[in-house]
């Protein structure tokens, strides 16, 4: 319990370090490499990226069967898993491996129409080490599962912390120096590297963890890997939705339009993370709800209450960004990146339907039913993917966001919600008039700060017109939403966190 306890309190300190490091390293390095340079970075880095599919969702299923075979006491079988893993994760990393070194070989080819030759020399080089960090990844990331499934987060989540804060600090100095891109894949490599052997030693060393070879078991195998698919399709979504923009833009536009809609995908992933933090206090709750087979009013309730409460957060969040966001981008990243707030923007808006719903997820687990959801979403993927490409040869980097936005709209707003009503039995119509409700003080505010930027020529062109005008608009619009949009239960949960604290 106690490994539980720290284990969450530290992934918390993870989201907000990751947070407050990114918002304070990537202007630094910005600047330090310059648009092109992180053009190419980022290119090559969402290049590799596409290679993590061929992890194939193992890694969650190694977590799931080595519980399961713990709680049965099947010590053996559970070893010769280990074994059949390693024996696969060895061959996806030769795979990883001939895949990337094609990828190297042949950046000529994908990208040389709005490359320079040096450009193209680096870019290769940067292909070759992360194609090499990612081979050696696949075999020795079974050590990393294994510890989830022993529960063993406070070893796990320290060393991720320490490499939160220690990668930047070293590219800090390295980027003073003098050194580019090609440093920054180097240095992640090593720390890479560094903590997965920390994993396998702390495995052998104090988990005494066996793995015994010689046994395939097919059948296990098939079991797995259809356990493994749907967790696969939902990572392949992912990575056509927030990996292909970079691809495309570097095939017909050029490294300028990546290192722009790079930024925007950057500050999508911290967006992300406020939701992703509140829902998942709310997860075992829905999980013993549906498994003991209570009425759809009581899921539908919970759906509601959740919703509402993660909506507080993300659209005090949006709304701010709406009147800040671009005077904060010109600031924090350079007037070079200003279309990243139409980018952001184009993100940002639809996206917030499915993370004030994503308990809906966590239902649909419950119950088994993941199928519509997974195949809905590939297919939706592939459609943006489709859009994105002549829009991003017209429009650049915002034709490409056109084409994500597009696909958030049709498949998770539009279609979701109607499966949500009439195959779930969710009250989708409550859910937004509930919604519509908690909307009106965010958009008069939003309205209102923006025509007096305007009428007034409001100037946020420094981080310290930005905290002042910030600080004005949080003293306004806290105090009204509190008293005009949250309802009482929701005001008690936020006040308990202080009487408690104040009573110690």
């Amino acid at each position: 319990m106690n490994q539980l306890k720290a284990g969450a309190a530290l992934s918390y300190v993870s989201v907000v370090l990751h947070i407050v490091v990114g918002l304070a390293y990537t202007p630094y390095m910005l600047r330090m490499l310059g648009q092109s340079e992180y053009g190419l970075y980022s290119l090559a880095a969402s290049v590799v990226g596409y290679l993590t599919i061929l992890d194939l969702g193992f890694g969650n299923a190694i977590i799931r069967y080595t519980s399961k075979f713990r709680a049965q006491g099947k010590q053996r079988e559970q070893e010769e898993m280990f074994g059949m893993f390693l024996v696969l994760y060895c061959v996806i990393g030769l795979v990883a491996l001939c895949a990337g070194a094609s990828l190297a070989l042949n950046v000529e080819n994908l990208f040389n129409r709005h490359m320079t030759p040096e450009e193209v020399d680096r870019t290769r080089i940067m292909l070759w080490l992360m194609t090499f960090n990612l081979a050696v990844t696949f075999p020795l990331s079974i050590w990393g599962s294994i510890m989830s499934a022993y529960e063993r987060f406070v070893f796990q989540r320290t060393v991720g912390v320490v490499r939160i804060i220690a990668n930047p600090l070293v590219m800090v100095v390295l980027l003073a120096v003098g050194y580019k891109a090609v440093a920054m894949v180097v240095v992640t490599t090593i720390f890479n590297l560094a903590t997965l052997f920390l994993n396998w030693w702390y495995c052998k060393s104090l988990l005494h963890i066996k793995v015994r070879f010689g046994h395939f078991n097919w059948g296990f195998l098939k079991e797995v890997s259809v356990y493994s698919f749907w967790i696969l399709l939902n990572v392949l979504m992912d990575k056509i939705y927030w990996s292909t923009g970079q691809f495309v833009l570097g095939i017909v536009r050029g490294t300028a339009a990546v290192a722009v809609y790079s930024v925007a995908v950057h500050l999508h992933g911290m967006y992300n993370s406020f939701s992703t933090a509140i829902s998942g206090v709310f997860l075992p709750r829905i999980t013993a709800m549906v498994t003991k087979g209570q009425n759809d009013k009581a899921v539908s309730d919970l759906f509601v209450k959740t919703g509402r409460i993660q909506y507080i957060v993300m659209v005090y969040i949006l709304s701010g960004f709406i009147v800040f966001g671009d005077g904060f981008i010109r600031t924090w990243a350079g007037e070079d990146y200003a279309d990243a707030y139409i980018i952001c923007l184009l993100f940002f808006i639809p996206l917030i339907v499915p993370l004030i719903q994503n308990l809906g997820i966590t239902i649909l687990q419950a119950r088994n039913q993941m199928k519509f959801r997974s195949v809905l979403y590939i297919i939706i993927a592939i459609a943006s993917l489709g859009i994105s490409i002549p829009f991003a040869i017209w429009y650049g980097a915002i034709g490409c966001a056109v084409g994500i936005a597009s696909a958030l709209v049709a498949g998770q707003i539009i279609v979701m919600n109607i499966y949500y009503y009439k195959k779930q039995s969710i009250d989708i119509p409550r859910f937004w008039l509930e919604i519509g409700k908690m909307s009106i003080v965010p958009i008069l505010f939003v309205v209102a700060s923006l025509f007096a930027i305007s009428y007034f020529h409001i100037h946020l062109n420094s981080y310290s017109h930005l905290l002042f005008w910030g600080t004005v608009y949080s003293a306004l619009y806290l105090p009204s939403f509190w008293w005009l949009s949250m309802n009482t239960s929701e005001r008690d949960l936020f006040k308990k966190p202080f009487r408690r604290f104040i009573k110690k």
